[in-house]
């Protein structure tokens, strides 16, 4: 993925979840626009050095969009926007295990028998496989990140939409996309919250798959990495 050009700037707070103010390295202190839903735990450090990129959309409120966020693991995507994006981009090169030879791969399809929707779905050897992206950003400790950072009833909704999609007869999968650099492996926070990782467990007894990928950045370009361990406690 080529990334926009980005401004670089201190962060000088996160709040209101989807607003932060910025000081730029010119001076100028503005309100940009967050696109993270989760508690951004370890990665919204006032001081921390960030990146936005800039719109020349006239009609939107806010111009810039935080983008990333440096840590002293490394740096951090923190647009969830673009896990769905990076996914999509490994799909197309064929650098998901066992999803190499797609038959068609379609974006923010509908789920069957109800109003959400699943990032992508893709047909392998003539049978569907829906798929639910998750960027995972909070990083616990050697390398150790985890999902999610916050409850998350959306999260769980999906798990069990995909569960019910392997009762129908398809394929469902999770991917975590690990947007900072210092993550490793990825594990359900279960001591966030327990009832996704009950869903969870249910839906992989169930045969919903999961993996985990790493992804790498220069701040120029952005892509997905190896494929990472997953734990489930």
């Amino acid at each position: 993925m080529i990334l926009p050009d980005m401004l670089p700037g201190k962060l000088l707070r996160r709040y209101k979840r989807f607003l932060a103010d910025v000081r730029f390295s010119d001076g100028q202190e503005v309100t940009v626009h967050c696109p993270n839903t989760g508690a951004m735990t370890g990665c919204a450090e006032p001081g921390s050095a960030v990146w936005c990129s800039t719109s020349d959309n006239p009609k939107r409120k806010y111009a810039h969009t935080l983008e990333f966020v440096q840590t002293s693991a490394g740096y951090v995507s923190v647009n969830t926007g673009r896990a769905n994006r990076l996914v999509g981009e490994a799909l197309s090169a064929g650098k998901i295990p066992t999803l190499q030879a797609l038959e068609w791969v379609k974006p923010e399809v509908k789920i069957p028998h109800s109003s959400g929707r699943f990032d992508y779905a893709a047909a392998v050897a003539g049978q569907t496989v829906f798929i639910e992206v998750k960027s995972a950003t909070m990083l616990l400790s050697s390398g150790q990140g985890a999902f999610p950072d916050a409850v998350s009833a959306r999260a769980l909704k999906h798990v069990q939409a995909l569960r019910e999609c392997v009762a129908q007869g398809h394929r469902a999968l999770l991917i975590f996309c690990a947007q900072h650099c210092g993550i490793t492996s990825v594990r359900v926070a279960d001591e966030i919250d327990p009832a996704y990782a009950d869903g969870l467990r249910v839906a992989l007894h169930d045969g919903v798959e999961v993996m985990a990928f790493a992804c790498s950045t220069d701040l120029s370009t952005m892509e997905v990495g190896e494929r990472i361990p997953f734990h489930l406690p």
